[in-house]
């Protein structure tokens, strides 16, 4: 293989401003960071009142849970995302589409279809984790809560999910690393983060080899960093005897 090797070219000029090549992964480390987190803390909270759904003994509110796990878990991401940026829009009032397509900038747009659906997708596997560890945990701890005069909310407030999320912070970890890697679809309908600017850096330079090998060892410096940091906080908040704790 004849290819000759120019790590130097992230610092040569893009040829806008001052902008070096550099500046364009951070850029789209950036944009990659904001869209992942604010995803995941509406799919947190989203998914754990569909996980707490699931587990109650009305019917209704179980089987809306049901339907919407079913839903967006067994829809492909990118058609999620197509939904979400090219046909919803169409479907809102007249003004409120005037002011999305027309008097939002493009990246604002696009920033807003990749997050709620990222939010929405990852909010259905977090409701099955939740559910799994309301579950897990022994009957006794209901029958506990109801004797000492809790009411149902009283009850999952203050004993069953404390005790779930000690429970479910491995899984939740995956699914925390899985929504930055997911974050690479908005490439697909022009937002700039980290894999948009991998290709563009790579089509303006020719140096494809370079531009893919900084973004490979971005994304695992970025998730094995969030795992040192959820590897801390599963250690912080364990208890002992409990699935996970010190014996």
């Amino acid at each position: 293989m004849n290819y000759n090797w120019d790590w130097n070219v992230f610092f040569k000029s893009t040829g806008i401003g001052s902008e070096i090549y550099l500046d364009w992964f951070i850029s789209g480390l950036g944009w990659t960071i904001a869209v992942a987190l604010v995803a995941w803390t509406v799919a947190l909270l989203i998914g754990s009142i569909l996980g707490v759904m699931r587990t109650l003994p009305n019917k209704a509110a179980a089987g809306i849970a049901t339907a919407y796990v079913e839903l967006f878990r067994n829809v492909p991401l990118l058609v999620q995302l197509f939904v979400w940026y090219f046909l919803v829009p169409d479907l809102l009032p007249e003004s409120t589409q005037i002011w999305f397509k027309q008097e939002l900038a493009p990246t604002t747009s696009a920033y807003i279809s990749v997050v709620v659906c990222l939010a929405l997708f990852t909010a259905a596997r977090v409701c099955e984790q939740v559910r799994t560890g309301i579950q897990a945990l022994p009957k006794g701890q209901s029958a506990a809560a109801m004797a000492v005069g809790f009411n149902q909310a009283q009850m999952y407030r203050h004993v069953l999910l404390p005790q779930a999320f000690r429970i479910i912070i491995p899984p939740l970890t995956s699914e925390f690393l899985n929504i930055f890697k997911n974050s690479s679809v908005a490439s697909l309908i022009g937002l700039m983060e980290l894999l948009a600017q991998t290709k563009q850096t790579a089509e303006f330079t020719a140096n494809m080899f370079e531009a893919f090998t900084l973004a490979t060892v971005i994304y695992f410096v970025l998730n094995m960093s969030l795992m040192g940091l959820m590897g801390w906080v599963e250690r912080k908040v364990r208890v002992p005897g409990m699935m996970g704790g010190a014996k």
